[in-house]
């Protein structure tokens, strides 16, 4: 470790160079500096020189790099921005903040793109339009918080960093990225996701607490952490990282948690993912982009909807910040020569062109009040302007963020600072948050050991047909586990041939509205359940292909008068009770007491003895199920999963 440099600082407040300062830990300021390389890929990114040497790379990734996935978005052509390091210098944290600057940078015609009763319908709309059609279970809507800054660009940018690494806490990295053109200043709490030594790990955060006046307490977070929309939200996002981790790990991923991420005005909630993997860091950030936390689920469909409601393009927001950095150990044949450090680009400040933007999103559920939503808006720009510095600390601006939410309070500034304390450790939060994995499946808590000869359809072999809902990842896992070959392919590419040749069919889950007919994914589906159902080959069909089956049987569908989204449930399912996990706004509804259909009622329906909610079906080579199975909610669904797919062998087998 150094001191700062001070000919090297001299030319960075100068502006002379590109260069990013990175505080990953409380003691030490890592600064880079190298050349700026803009690429078109990820797979682009220049981790290896010409002579074969692996070089450092922090990379910058746009939102609109979802493209790579065939996701929609507005393309505003930001570019995928690589800083080559070829200068790297660790500095002692307290020498940073001696020669950072710190004159505060003034703010002019602050106030949100948005306006709050704007922001407020768009809220309702996605919840009555999106939501309320079965689109998805939740979806992040940003604004922009904008403001003109006189000051010089690189000036600022070590002002807000200084400022951050002197106030913020708990962030997991705080960083300033200086290149041509633009300035991003930020502290992340939520590293995205990180490959060390092929151990691959994300960290979905979701829930936020904005700290009231004097500071949060044991009962102020024990109410928030009581919260129902709070609570389902964090399930709903480390389901969708685990469909991530199932598609990049061999071993599908098992999580750790719940834990507090406090940070010095916000409090979230969190878990830790874990998996190994043997793929490049590059195809690794691939698959994993972005965090749910910052979009919504299911990914693909999150992204169209974000485009239909956001009325410009994100920029680097709900991206990452992308460090590589060569392995020193020695490789294994087909092991990466990088590890990769990612945090998504979240409560970040960035200033181009003499402007500033703040983003900030909140997760709409079918829980969630606009105005609520409008005031966690406002706490998270805050959160950010506070921090570095651009408005008074600790409590919001009235004039500039005028905090909607009911039960805010004017803060005095003279007033003793409350202790800092991590409320963590209290016996009482500790307990409350343990608490929350009882309603966990076990699967995905505990190791996931190879059974024992190979799972009880060891042998066999199933194609996987997924219809935009990557929960596919997961089931495919889960399968795998129980012994079968499992193939993935998605609805627009598999064949007839395929179809007709695999020996079993799991045809999986998707948003939408299953009546639509105008869908080219829904008659591609209904082509698949129809297909295998006139064969009389084995078939296994999961929500929208469950309803897609009942529809064919004469069942009728309806959409439900509240969305499921999230919603976990105990059901009767052929005689036995299993607590299911369910992501569905659709239902097929059979009338109350029918326990089968069909011609010679050779069909079985497992069904709500009141709604006539059909839950599962079963018949001659066929079964389906309306929950998730392999969802975290899903207590049962590995011992479900597993009956489901013997009756539908069952015919081959007997």
């Amino acid at each position: 470790m150094t001191g700062f440099p001070h000919d090297l600082f001299a030319e960075l407040a100068q502006g002379a160079l590109p260069f990013a300062l990175i505080a990953r830990d409380a003691a030490t300021v890592e600064l880079l500096t190298g050349d700026v390389i803009d690429v078109d890929l990820l797979a682009d990114i220049p981790l290896i020189d010409v002579s074969g040497t692996p070089r450092e790379v922090l990379a910058l990734v746009p939102f609109r790099q979802v493209r790579e996935r065939g996701f929609a978005c507005h393309d505003d052509g930001a570019p995928l921005r690589c800083l080559v390091v070829t200068g790297r210098t660790v500095i002692s944290r307290d020498d940073a903040l001696a020669e950072l600057p710190s004159t505060p940078v003034a703010l002019q015609g602050a106030g949100f793109d948005i306006d709050d009763e704007a922001y407020a319908d768009i809220v309702r709309r996605v919840i009555a339009d999106e939501i309320g059609r079965g689109e998805g279970a939740n979806f992040v809507i940003r604004r922009d918080f904008t403001a003109a800054v006189d000051a010089d660009r690189v000036t600022a940018a070590l002002t807000w960093f200084r400022a951050l690494l002197e106030h913020e806490r708990g962030a997991y990295w705080t960083f300033a990225v200086v290149t041509p053109g633009h300035v991003a200043v930020g502290a992340s709490p939520e590293a995205h996701v990180s490959a060390r030594d092929g151990v691959v790990t994300m960290n979905p955060i979701s829930g936020t607490f904005r700290h009231p006046a004097g500071g949060a307490t044991v009962e102020t977070l024990t109410e928030f952490l009581r919260s129902t929309k709070e609570t389902e939200e964090l399930f709903m996002v480390v389901d969708e990282e685990l469909k991530m981790m199932s598609a990049v790990c061999s071993d599908g991923g098992r999580i750790t948690g719940p834990h507090l991420k406090e940070m010095s005005r916000l409090t979230h909630t969190e878990y830790v993912l874990r998996g190994r993997s043997r793929l490049d860091p590059r195809e690794i950030l691939r698959e994993t982009m972005f965090a749910p936390t910052v979009t919504g689920s299911p990914m693909q469909n999150a992204c169209t909807v974000i485009t239909r409601h956001e009325t410009s393009p994100r920029g680097y927001y709900s991206g990452v910040a992308a460090l590589f950095t060569p392995r020193t150990d020695a490789i294994l044949e087909g092991e990466s020569t990088h590890d990769l450090d990612a945090p998504i680009l979240i409560r970040t400040a960035y200033l181009a062109g003499g402007r500033l933007r703040v983003p900030v999103g909140a997760t709409l559920v079918r829980h969630s009040d606009p105005y609520g939503e409008v005031g966690e808006t406002h706490g998270k720009a805050a959160g950010v302007l506070g921090a570095i510095g651009a408005i008074p600390r600790d409590r919001p601006a009235p004039v500039v963020l005028p905090v909607l939410a009911a039960g805010d309070a004017t803060i005095d500034e003279d007033a003793p600072a409350a202790e800092v304390r991590p409320l963590g450790s209290d016996p009482g939060i500790a307990s409350l948050l343990s608490s929350r994995n009882s309603r966990l499946a076990a699967f995905w808590l505990n190791p996931q050991a190879a059974p024992e000869g190979g799972g009880p359809f060891a042998g066999r072999s199933a194609i996987v047909v997924d219809a935009e809902d990557r929960f596919t990842t997961m089931l495919a896992h889960q399968l795998r586990h129980l012994g079968l070959d499992v193939e993935i392919v998605p609805w627009d590419r598999v064949s007839n041939e395929q179809i007709d040749a695999a020996e079993l069919v799991v045809s999986g889950p998707g948003p939408g509205d299953p009546r639509d007919p105008s869908a080219p994914r829904m008659r591609r589906m209904r082509d698949v359940v129809a297909r295998r159902r006139s064969q009389g080959r084995p078939l296994v069909a999961v929500c929208l292909s469950h309803q897609i089956l009942a529809d064919g049987l004469g069942i009728d569908l309806v959409p439900l008068d509240q969305p499921h989204q999230g919603l976990q449930k105990t059901v009767e399912v052929f005689g036995e009770a299993a607590s299911i996990g369910f992501y569905n706004t659709f239902t097929a509804r059979v009338p109350a007491g029918t326990t089968r259909v069909g011609a010679d009622a050779e069909i079985e329906v497992a069904a709500d003895p009141v709604s006539g909610d059909v839950f599962a079906l079963r018949g001659p080579g066929f079964a389906s199920i309306q929950g998730h199975l392999e969802s975290i909610l899903s207590r049962d669904g590995m011992l479900t999963l597993e009956r489901l797919v013997a009756a539908a062998l069952s015919p081959v087998t007997a």
